[in-house]
């Protein structure tokens, strides 16, 4: 059996072949509702090198491994399946040199399903179909990734430091600066390897000689906020992972002999706290409770690298669109079996942001030198609950009418549940709008469904 599918991208041949010889190109590629893993890190595309990942089946994880041949640079590779799902799988990635230029990706692949005539019966439908999602969610990715990197391709590429990078967020940025060239380094808290660096934020260690001669340095990290319900205990780590580590850094940067020219740290819209219909925008003022009480000593722990002179900017994040984790993976299971409707009356607002659009918006404010300060990370376009329910059951072909009631969440997740689903912040990105940023999704209905992979046609 055969598969063709084709990707027309703005990058030229040189380039296009390029972004697929880095390392964050496989997480870049994945379809964005696919939990697949890579295992160990690819060497390179030359012949002989292999790629192992894992594939979720149900409860059991499958392993694909791949080995690469064709390596011909910038024109053509090949892998070709060893161990996997299929009987065989045999994938020709060719780059092509269109008459303007730029760069047409053309993939083929020769495959065979397992179990003979029996497998192409039962199998062979459902097999296309879930290779033409795949493929057009590559090629929308691709589309928009190189199109991101001609933005700032030519400026020169920065040494990065992120802490952070294994969440969900980290894992998709620290790929797509990969992929756009940049130079990543990690914080870790185990043993380090490649091009990471230890320390230990809850005891204050770090050395300052490893932070010598970053150009940029991100913060994503602190203890999940919906992860766990908020026992007194839960509700101290919650902010004590925030702070001490960012002021850690901070302090530790604001030393250094060359300091980095841009300190990013993560925030949450949380700050405004619940807000009923007030519009809320980077000049509105602190809320009340819990949370943006986090948030206001989360922001104000990054004030050493400021005082510095450190261009330093928090990231206000709303609700990040991502299948794989996060709110949106909560919603999912109950959505699917037609119980997503509105949570109490549903009036309150949700502020919400694309995956793709909150790593482009960093990787803009951090390339951008005259942003600075608060940015609120949310489309310009937040939805009542209600009508945010309403639209994921039309993109999952489910009904959304039937309401939750609060003390239903109450006893499933306690406060911390009530708190996140009932909440209201309208937030607008005024100060990403005025920058210049461009949205990649400003309305709901397409981030959710390339986020889903569901499309109309």
């Amino acid at each position: 059996m055969e598969y063709k599918h084709t990707t027309q991208v703005v990058t030229n041949v040189e380039d296009t072949f390029d972004w697929h010889e880095r390392k964050g190109a496989f997480r870049r590629l994945m379809p964005p509702w696919e939990k697949a893993e890579q295992v160990g890190e690819l060497s390179s595309l030359e012949n002989g090198s292999r790629l192992t990942f894992q594939i979720p089946l149900g409860p059991i994880k499958m392993k694909w491994i791949a080995e690469h041949s064709g390596y011909n640079p910038p024109h053509a590779f090949e892998d070709t399946m060893i161990s996997g799902p299929f009987k065989t799988w045999h994938h020709v990635h060719s780059f092509v040199e269109t008459e303007d230029g730029a760069c047409r990706v053309e993939d083929n692949v020769q495959y065979t399903l397992p179990m003979g005539v029996l497998g192409r019966i039962f199998g062979g439908g459902s097999i296309k179909r879930r290779l033409k999602r795949m493929f057009r969610a590559r090629q929308i990715r691709l589309e928009k990734d190189t199109k991101r990197y001609q933005d700032f391709a030519h400026m020169d590429r920065k040494r990065i430091l992120i802490a952070g990078s294994s969440g969900l967020i980290g894992r998709q940025l620290i790929a797509f600066f990969d992929t756009a060239g940049h130079e990543v380094w990690r914080l870790v808290r185990n043993d380090p390897g490649k091009n990471q660096i230890q320390w230990k934020p809850s005891e204050g260690q770090i050395n300052p000689k490893d932070l010598e001669g970053f150009d940029a340095v991100i913060h994503l990290g602190g203890a999940g906020i919906g992860d766990k319900r908020w026992t007194q205990k839960r509700m101290k780590l919650l902010e004590d992972s925030r702070t001490q580590s960012t002021e850690l850094l901070a302090k530790t940067i604001a030393q250094l002999e060359k300091k980095p020219e841009v300190f990013i740290v993560s925030s949450a819209i949380g700050f405004y706290g619940n807000r009923g219909d007030e519009e809320l925008t980077e000049e509105s003022e602190r809320g009340e409770g819990f949370l943006p009480e986090i948030c206001d000593a989360w922001e104000r722990a990054a004030q050493p690298a400021r005082d510095a002179g450190i261009r330093t900017i928090h990231c206000r994040t709303g609700l990040v669109l991502d299948a794989t984790g996060g709110a949106l993976q909560k919603m999912l299971l109950p959505a699917q079996l037609g119980a997503g409707g509105p949570i109490g009356w549903g009036k309150q607002w949700y502020s919400w942001m694309a995956m793709d659009d909150q790593v482009y918006g960093i990787d803009y404010v951090m390339m951008t030198k005259e942003c600075d300060g608060i940015y609120n990370f949310s489309s310009p376009n937040p939805l009542r609950q209600k009508t945010f329910a309403k639209v994921l059951g039309k993109v999952l072909w489910r009904p959304s009418f039937i309401p939750v009631p609060p003390i239903g969440i109450w006893f499933l997740l306690g406060k911390m549940g009530v708190t996140l689903a009932t909440d209201s912040a309208k937030v607008l990105p005024n100060r990403l709008l005025e920058s210049g940023y461009e949205f990649q999704y400003q309305t709901l209905e397409p981030a959710l469904r390339d986020a889903l992979g569901k499309w109309n046609d």
